[in-house]
C-alpha cells in the first residue's frame, strides 16, 4: 500500500551546508526540521519495508528563483534524518531522486516528498 506524500514547507538556506553563523542557532534550526519531518511521516502513516533500499522522490516548489538549484538537496538532510528517526531505519537505506529542480515558482514554497514502490522507482 503506498505511503501518502509529505509536504512540508520549503526549507530555509540554514540548512544548506555551505551556510555559516552561529552553530547553536542552526542546531536548533537543524532539530526542528528534523523533528518536524518524523511528526509528519507519522501523520501520513509511513512504514519502512523490511529490508533494501527506500525510493523517495523529491519535488521542490521554490517561492522565488533566489534558491540556489544545486544546493536544494543539501537541505533535505535533517529532513531524511527525521524520517528515519520515525521509520526506524538508516537513512543510508534512502535513495533520493529529484525529477525537476526547475520546477515553477509558487509562494510560499513547499519540499513535497514521496515513498515510492520498489516497482515505480
Amino acid at each position: 500500500m503506498p505511503c501518502e506524500p509529505l509536504s512540508l514547507p520549503f526549507p530555509p538556506a540554514d540548512l544548506s551546508g555551505h551556510n555559516t553563523g552561529n552553530r547553536y542557532v542552526k542546531a536548533r534550526v537543524i532539530k526542528k526540521w528534523r523533528t518536524d519531518a518524523a511528526w509528519a511521516a507519522k501523520e501520513a502513516g509511513w512504514v519502512a519495508p523490511e529490508t533494501g533500499d527506500i525510493h523517495l522522490r523529491v519535488t521542490f516548489v521554490r517561492p522565488d528563483r533566489r534558491s540556489d538549484r544545486a544546493n536544494l538537496p543539501n537541505r533535505m538532510k535533517p529532513i531524511f534524518d527525521g524520517i528515519a528517526d520515525h521509520l526506524g531505519v538508516n537513512d543510508a537505506r534512502f535513495v533520493s531522486v529529484y525529477p525537476d529542480l526547475d520546477a515553477p515558482v509558487a509562494k510560499p514554497g513547499c519540499v513535497e516528498v514521496e515513498m515510492m514502490t520498489q516497482e515505480a522507482a
